[in-house]
């Protein structure tokens, strides 16, 4: 059996998805029960490392935990979907980035951090790998027709819009504020 050039990268696509996937899994499913006991701390704030302040703060709320292990398993689901992979890891990489950032600026341990960052990685070459797939839909996202309209109705309507602008305003302040 004759492998193609497209069927090669198809398979190391798939290959360093499943590494991302397996992790994503493993993180995710690994939040039932990472944070147990991590609020528990016998320190101030001030003795605390920043892992131990970033740990009991994650450890405070068990349902916080459990959502962002619901994150990454769905993020790790997207990426194992062929039609949902670039989804998947556009989604994945907003949680990576923030685990990089936490793993960085909290001092979590360094192998941690080397891992967030090969599973960021390892999802940026998936998007090189589907560049042209990527190219288009950030065109369409972007992309906008130039609607014709008279400069009284491009007033109107923008008079319109900053008088919604005021009303939803007024209306968060009591709502966040008042309420």
């Amino acid at each position: 059996m004759n492998l193609s050039k497209k069927d090669k990268i198809e398979i190391f696509e798939n290959a360093i998805s499943w590494i991302v996937v397996l992790a994503m899994f493993l993180y995710g499913g690994g939040k039932l029960i990472q944070f147990n006991g991590a609020a528990e701390l016998d320190k101030t704030v001030a003795e605390m490392t920043g892992m131990e302040l970033m740990w009991a703060f994650y450890g405070y709320s068990k349902s916080f935990a459990i959502t962002l292990g619901f994150f990454e398993l769905l993020g790790g689901i997207l990426i194992l979907i062929k039609p949902t992979r670039l989804i998947g890891g556009l989604f994945t990489s907003t949680i990576l980035m923030n685990v990089i950032l936490q793993d960085i600026f909290y001092g979590v341990h360094v192998g941690a951090l080397k891992a967030a960052i090969l599973y960021q990685v390892l999802i940026l070459i998936i998007f090189w790998m589907n560049k042209e797939k990527m190219i288009e839909a950030f065109k369409s996202l972007l992309s906008s027709k130039k609607i014709q309209q008279t400069k009284s109705k491009f007033f109107l309507k923008f008079l319109i819009a900053f008088g919604l602008f005021v009303v939803f305003r007024i209306l968060e302040y009591y709502f966040t504020i008042k309420l």
